[in-house]
């Protein structure tokens, strides 16, 4: 597994192939379908990112005629969330509710600061447009839509030019038929526009974010839509026969199509790449429990896998205020990378991110007018991180990482210059561990149960510590940690969630009824999946019911088997898995259904990884150099052997203090830690 390595043969050779682009690079990973063996390439990003999507594939040494699969991860939709470059939309809605948007739930990002600016809404007031329609709590309409008020709308909106329309009545999650005939009469009157409807995209309570979702929908949709369609046309050129499945925020795939209808489930599709491969890689290990530590040059983003399951949450967003209520793999990320800014607050203490260097100006010792010492500084200066990267094309200056610590922290705090940068990296540490507690220890999971997986550009040189500081037993790093959320894209199904309101008591559920309510989701499910070119028999439908006590607002989604002839046993658990987050359960009070829910699952064949032979062979390979390292628990520093990654087969053991370097990563193996490379050529790294 070498960066930018190629096949060693192209005779009959078929690929799934896997990209992931970043802010900085593009990452793709190429699994051949026959022997199991995999490569990758990592090439910068593009200003068109298609442009850097292809020229990875063409450095991976592999024809777009023998890809069977592809899979895509991007940044594409959160940055147009957070730059709002995407083209003019429209909103109409009932008369009466044009601001809902933009009142928000009158909470603030940070609650002390009320002379902070938050973002306006993602459609300014002069494009929210209303009509006069009412449709009661009950789905009972009130006030049709007027015929040529809608025409004397559509008429507005056609002057401005605008082809993205959100629509978004109130109540109608409970009864559509309003919206759908507004949206009959916009698609008569302006032909090709696209329009988004509330009771499509999201059919439930709560009208801001309903709407909300609804409106990031609208104008994200040409967006992808243009994106995905491009690619699609681009790589076909190029001869490739299958469709482009791209990545979405619930840890699935989805088709071009897909992308276009539902645009907003694209706005964390990067995320959660390395949460599903990071499970993967747990799994490989025999770990059904794990946290992932995707720690990169900005930000590190921490998930955790309960037996063998990802958390799923809906209430996230991009830019605080406008939620997205599409479901989301429960991910938190902070400001800790290998770039993260030390620096000195104004009561004297060391403080660490979220502030970065970035790509430019960079770390001081990349030498590219970096002035503040950063993580990477600190590592470098105490030898953990070596001064040749990415196979020697980029080179560090310790002398200058060195200057910087002393500078800016050492001589400020009365430090040496050692106890300045092992106390950046100490705090940095810790600010990961409290994030790992906010993900286990703050939802009832204890961290000691659970393996690490340490992956991005700097996530093992870390590792070790974070386990240590929460008495977690292993850290697993996978075989190429720097590209280890491409991986993830190789290993999901076309998914889609599809959901109804369902308001009510326990006690008042007819079983027929739900199980009645429950074939209708799986109908729609079944309709997405054949849509996209999935068959009968690769289809799964997997129930879930979102239960609360009576008189709560948040609730607990709970699976459920196919065919329900009771609910005791979905209510026990729900009991369960409540006093394990909220540390309360009331057994004896009543429970609610507040939502139904269908995730419709079209299976795609899944990769398969070549498995290696134990070496028995004890010796270890020779060292490819000695360095001076000073670890946290050391008083100076040792002579600690550094291994490369490429020399070490499966079954390989190692005693700390060592490091072990590969192209896109590097391993800190403290003194007291030992490690073992599994078959799949996984390290195993253990305190002693």
């Amino acid at each position: 597994m070498k960066k930018n390595s190629k096949p060693t043969s192209d005779l009959n050779l078929t690929f799934r192939v896997a990209c992931d682009v970043g802010g900085t690079f593009t990452d793709v990973c190429f699994l051949d379908e026959d022997s199991g063996k995999m490569h990758v390439s990592k090439t910068p990003t593009t200003p068109d990112p298609i442009d850097g999507v292809l020229k990875g594939i063409e450095e991976g040494g592999v024809s777009l005629k023998d890809m069977v699969l592809f899979s895509h991860g991007t940044t594409l939709a959160t940055n147009a969330l957070i730059t709002r470059r995407f083209p003019p939309a429209v909103m109409v809605t009932t008369k009466g509710f044009r601001d809902v948007i933009e009142i928000r739930r009158g909470t603030r990002d940070d609650l002390w600061d009320t002379y902070k600016e938050m973002a306006g809404p993602y459609i300014a007031r002069r494009d929210r447009l209303v009509v006069s329609e009412r449709t009661d709590y009950s789905g009972k309409v009130i006030d049709t839509v007027d015929e040529k008020e809608a025409r004397d709308l559509a008429r507005v909106i056609r002057k401005r030019d605008v082809n993205n329309i959100a629509i978004c009545f109130v109540n109608a999650f409970v009864n559509p038929e309003n919206e759908q005939k507004m949206r009959d009469i916009l698609i008569k009157e302006i032909p090709g526009v696209s329009i988004s409807l509330s009771s499509d995209i999201m059919p439930e309570i709560f009208e801001h974010e309903r709407f909300n979702t609804t409106v990031a929908n609208a104008v994200l949709s040409p967006v992808a839509g243009e994106y995905c369609a491009k690619l699609q046309k681009r790589m076909e050129e190029g001869g490739y026969k299958e469709d482009v499945l791209l990545l979405h925020s619930g840890g699935g795939v989805m088709t071009a199509k897909g992308a276009e209808k539902f645009a907003a489930r694209m706005s964390a599709s990067g995320i959660a790449a390395g949460a599903i491969a990071s499970r993967f890689v747990a799994q490989l290990a025999g770990y059904e429990n794990s946290i992932s530590l995707d720690m990169g040059g900005t930000s590190t983003d921490i998930s955790l896998v309960d037996r063998g399951e990802l958390p799923v949450t809906n209430d996230w967003h991009v830019e605080y205020g406008y939620p997205i209520r599409f479901p989301s793999i429960e991910v938190l990320t902070i400001g800790a990378g290998g770039g993260s800014l030390a620096w000195i607050d104004t009561a004297g203490s060391l403080r660490n991110g979220p502030q970065s260097a970035g790509a430019t100006p960079g770390p001081v010792c990349y030498d590219r007018g970096g002035i503040s010492p950063t993580n990477c500084d600190a590592n470098v200066f105490l030898g953990r991180l070596g001064t040749d990267l990415a196979g020697g094309s980029v080179k560090l200056a310790t002398s200058m990482a060195e200057e910087a610590i002393k500078r800016e922290i050492a001589d400020p705090l009365g430090l040496t210059t050692e106890e300045a940068a092992i106390s950046i990296l100490k705090v940095a540490n810790a600010n990961m561990s409290d994030a790992v507690r906010l993900v286990s220890i703050r939802k009832g999971y204890d961290p000691r149960d659970f393996a690490l997986v340490a992956f991005g550009g700097a996530g093992a040189l870390h590792g070790a510590y974070l386990s240590k500081d929460l008495n977690i037993p292993t850290v697993l790093v996978p075989p190429n940690p720097g590209v280890t959320s491409a991986l993830g894209c190789l290993l999901v199904d076309i998914t889609h969630d599809i959901t109804q309101m369902y308001l009510s008591k326990i006690e008042d559920v007819s079983v027929d009824k739900l199980n009645a309510s429950f074939l209708k989701l799986e109908k729609e499910g079944y309709d997405r999946l054949s849509n996209e070119g999935v068959e009968k028999e690769s289809m799964i439908f997997q129930r879930l019911i979102d239960m609360r006590y009576l008189g709560q607002w948040r609730s607990m989604s709970i699976p459920i088997e196919a065919n329900i002839n009771n609910l005791d046993q979905a209510i026990s658990r729900f009991h369960e898995d409540h006093g394990r987050e909220h540390n309360y359960s009331r057994p004896d009070a009543p429970v609610e259904i507040y939502r139904i829910q269908v995730n419709a699952t079209g299976v795609t064949p899944k990769a398969r990884f070549a498995v290696h032979e134990l070496s028995k062979i004890s010796k270890l390979p020779e060292p490819k150099e000695v360095r001076q390292v000073l670890f946290d628990e050391e008083a100076k520093r040792l002579a600690t052997p550094i291994y490369d990654r490429d020399h070490l087969l499966a079954g390989t053991k190692i005693q700390g203090p060592a490091i072990i370097e590969q192209l896109d990563s590097t391993i800190l193996i403290p003194p007291g830690f030992d490690v073992e490379i599994d078959q799949y050529l996984t390290i195993k790294m253990k305190q002693i």
